[in-house]
C-alpha cells in the first residue's frame, strides 16, 4: 500500500542525518550539498510535495517569480583581489530588485479577468507571452478587447477594474 504525503513526511521527520542523505540522493539524483539535518528534511520534504501538487521545474520557477516580484534581495560581494585594489571594504553588500515580467495589476498568466458589461460577462485569459485570449482570439493589448467589447477606445487597464483614474474616479 503507498504511503500517503503525510505519512512519508512524517517518516521524513524520523529519519537521522545518514537516512537523509540517502532519501536525498533518491529524490535529486547526486549527494547533498549540506550535512544539517533541518536543512535536509524541508528540502526533501518540499521536492515531495512539489511532486504530490504536480509542479515540474518550470511551474516551480514562474511560482518564485511571482513570490519574488518587487522583493529586495541581498547578496554578499565576493571579496577577491580586483575588489580589495578598487578600495571596497570586504563585507559589502549590495541590494538588488528582480524587475517584474509582466504589469502587477495583471494576474499571472493563466488567470483570468472578468468584466459584465451591458447585460454580458465578458473573460479575458492572461496569457504566457504577454498577450491575451478573448472569445478564442488573441491580442496584445486589455485596450484592443475594450475597444471590441465597446465599439469605442477605452484604457484596457480601466475598463476592466485593474487601475483607476489619476483623480481617483473609475
Amino acid at each position: 500500500m503507498k504511503k500517503t504525503l503525510r505519512e512519508r513526511i512524517a517518516a521524513l521527520a524520523a529519519m537521522n542525518v545518514p537516512a537523509l542523505r540517502v532519501e536525498h540522493r533518491k529524490l535529486f539524483g547526486k549527494d547533498p550539498v549540506s550535512s544539517h539535518r533541518q536543512f535536509l528534511f524541508r528540502k526533501i520534504a518540499w521536492r515531495l510535495q512539489a511532486a504530490e501538487e504536480g509542479l515540474q521545474p518550470d511551474k516551480i520557477r514562474e511560482l518564485a517569480r511571482a513570490i519574488a516580484r518587487d522583493t529586495p534581495l541581498r547578496q554578499r560581494v565576493v571579496t577577491n583581489a580586483g575588489k580589495r585594489r578598487a578600495g571596497l571594504p570586504p563585507e559589502r553588500t549590495a541590494v538588488a530588485t528582480i524587475q517584474p515580467e509582466h504589469d502587477p495589476r495583471l494576474p499571472m498568466p493563466g488567470g483570468w479577468i472578468m468584466k459584465h458589461h451591458k447585460g454580458k460577462t465578458h473573460v479575458v485569459k492572461v496569457l504566457d507571452d504577454g498577450r491575451f485570449e478573448y472569445e478564442d482570439r488573441r491580442y496584445k493589448s486589455l485596450s484592443a478587447i475594450a475597444q471590441e467589447i465597446t465599439g469605442t477606445k477605452w484604457n484596457g487597464l480601466l475598463f476592466f477594474g485593474l487601475t483607476e483614474k489619476k483623480n481617483g474616479r473609475r
